[in-house]
């Protein structure tokens, strides 16, 4: 019978590879979900990006531009406002506009569509507003 001689690895052992790939997917996840620094997490819309039209913001609701994670109201008529979309609760993106509320569809939290401010927690925290110009029948980010 004869001895072969085995080789050591020299690279990572098998249990080292799959332990780091794992750190590094939950760490993607984590990023991915925005941490509470109330910046609304993920990628930026810079100024200048045209949002959508005064025609479909309703007067009395709003729209939520997903991309831009803005808001837009309409409280009276011709009178726009804008805030982000990101709920300042658990960072969830709100969605129903009626009424003079903006209402985030994961925990209930409710907020003012004229000024952002919180009136049904559990939030605590009112929307942060963002800039926008209205030229003709164009909205922008400013």
């Amino acid at each position: 019978m004869t001895s072969e001689s085995v080789e050591p690895t020299t690279g990572p052992a098998r249990r080292t590879v799959i332990a780091a790939a794992g750190a590094a997917g939950l760490t993607v996840a984590l990023t991915a979900c925005g941490s509470d620094d109330g910046d609304g997490g993920g990628s930026e819309t810079s100024a200048g990006t045209v949002l959508g039209r005064t025609s479909e913001v309703p007067e009395g609701g709003g729209k939520v531009f997903g991309d831009a994670k803005v808001v837009v109201t309409q409280p009276t008529a011709g009178e726009f406002k804008a805030f982000s979309a990101i709920c300042t609760h658990q960072r969830c993106t709100v969605k129903d506009i009626a009424n003079d509320t903006i209402t985030c569809p994961c925990h209930g939290s409710q907020f003012s569509a004229t000024d952002g401010s919180v009136k049904k927690g559990p939030a605590t925290r009112a929307l942060p507003t963002a800039k926008i110009t209205v030229e003709g029948d164009t909205i922008t980010l400013a």
